[in-house]
């Protein structure tokens, strides 16, 4: 079964027992993955759909930063619970020891020294950890770390 399948039948499961912040957030997930097939023109793929839900995850992240900020924990506790049932999509992820070791490969590879390769040994750090969905924030701080010193 693919996932945008396992969405729908979960999003009906969810109606029928008439749990109604999980149906809205797999409404919407749903909502999002037609939009890109129609973007796309086609199916997606599961590295295409395994995108699409870190960017969605990723959104409310940022979204949970600002109501926290403004002092809307209302509606940043929403934002949580959508992430929670988003990331139960998404495989497993990658662990802080796992991300730490592909960014120390990477800069052995790239042979990195200062904080003006970031990119470089960003964009081979992600290509490590493929699949494995990290979180950019983290790679991200640990390539800064790494490269500073």
């Amino acid at each position: 079964m693919s996932l945008k399948d396992q969405i729908v039948t979960d999003m009906t499961a969810a109606m029928k027992a008439k749990d109604a912040a999980r149906t809205s957030t797999l409404r919407m997930l749903k909502a999002a993955i037609v939009n890109r097939e129609i973007e796309k023109g086609g199916e997606l793929d599961e590295e295409e759909m395994s995108k699409l839900l870190r960017s969605q995850v990723k959104q409310r992240r940022d979204s949970v930063e600002q109501y926290q900020k403004g002092g809307r924990q209302d509606l940043a506790e929403k934002e949580t619970a959508e992430i929670a049932v988003i990331e139960s999509y998404l495989p497993q992820a990658a662990s802080l020891e796992e991300i730490e070791q592909a960014v120390a490969a990477a800069v052995a590879e790239t042979g990195a020294t200062s904080m003006k390769e970031m990119g470089t040994v960003m964009k081979a750090t992600m290509g490590i950890l493929a699949g494995k969905n990290p979180d950019g924030r983290v790679v991200s701080e640990t390539v800064k770390k790494k490269l500073a010193g």
